[in-house]
């Protein structure tokens, strides 16, 4: 899954510290003319369990970092191919890991939580029972992972990540996608529609600090870990909040709140926070982005990213 909105951007991070030739990308799409200069690209299915076995050997892959996965709003759609690729995905690459001696990163979600689990924050361990099939094969992820390592020894590690805020990919049905498109709508046409209400609270977090996290935990000694899942944090904030904070830049931005039942309910049963404490404690994360940051550095990057469309290189 790495032509998603994470794969990209976390194997740049990884070829500037291993070298370009170290860090394989695959998918089932074909990568822009970028990526596929940038270092190797492999076709890979999740679901071709002989491919990838294939990919593994033949490359002496050592680490995995698997991000294939339908999201929250689009798996509802279409639940029978979120069981697919979000579980049978799942195992052929937990079974690989194990017979391949694999170190394994399996990134969870906000929405591994549900409506019975503790809100304001929600701790590392709890009740959690998501009502997505997104959520219960993230939730289903963690729980295989924990299991390996116990019993096999498996170095099966997993971040939950927050809503996360990117500028280089175009939202990919997620319940907090919002909160990248309002940046694009408030630069193009000055509104924006939202689908959750205006007091809608989510826990979010800059790409940046999001990749630098990934690699952070991959490189923390597996001594130090108390945990196999860990939540990470940086900010909380309403589509009112992002929205106060955009007319600092942009005036004349107006939003009409037209709330999607579908992806409200969602949104609804998800916490409001994460307490981050022991990510904190064992391995030292920090965030550097907070909502400020985030949206000065949204607008600059849109900004570039047109100037750069409108004047190619030639």
């Amino acid at each position: 899954g790495g032509l998603g909105q994470l794969g990209v951007g976390l194997a740049e991070m990884l070829r500037k510290q291993y070298g370009a030739e170290n860090v394989i990308l695959s998918d089932i799409k074909k990568p822009p003319p970028h990526v596929s200069n940038s270092g190797p690209f492999v076709y890979a299915d999740v679901l071709d369990y002989r491919h990838l076995r294939e990919l593994i050997v033949n490359n002496r892959v050592t680490w995995l970092v698997h991000y294939s996965a339908l999201l929250s709003a689009v798996g509802e759609a279409n639940v029978a191919l979120a069981r697919k690729i979000n579980i049978t995905g799942l195992h052929n690459v937990l079974d690989l890991a194990l017979e391949n001696c694999l170190r394994l990163f399996v990134p969870s979600t906000i929405g591994a939580f549900g409506p019975s689990s503790p809100r304001d924050p929600a701790p590392d361990l709890c009740v959690q029972r998501p009502r997505t099939i997104y959520g219960v094969s993230k939730v289903h992820g963690e729980l295989m992972g924990e299991y390996l390592h116990h019993k096999y020894g498996l170095d099966f590690r997993c971040l939950r990540y927050p809503g996360v805020i990117s500028v280089n990919t175009p939202p990919g049905g997620g319940t907090t996608d919002y909160a990248v498109q309002i940046f694009h709508d408030a630069l193009s046409t000055g509104h924006h529609e939202c689908y959750l209400r205006a007091d809608t609270r989510l826990p979010m977090m800059h790409i940046s600090d999001c990749h630098r996290a990934t690699v952070e935990f991959m490189q923390t000694p597996e001594c130090q870990l108390s945990l196999r899942t860990y939540n990470i944090a940086a900010m909380s904030f309403t589509p009112e909040e992002v929205a106060q904070e955009i007319r600092k830049h942009l005036p004349h931005l107006t939003v009409t709140y037209n709330p999607d039942s579908v992806r409200q309910t969602i949104a609804d049963s998800w916490p409001v926070r994460f307490d981050d404490s022991n990510a904190r404690r064992d391995w030292g994360w920090a965030p550097v982005f907070g909502l400020e940051e985030l949206v000065s550095d949204m607008l600059m990057s849109i900004r570039e990213n047109k100037t750069n469309e409108a004047f190619p290189k030639s």
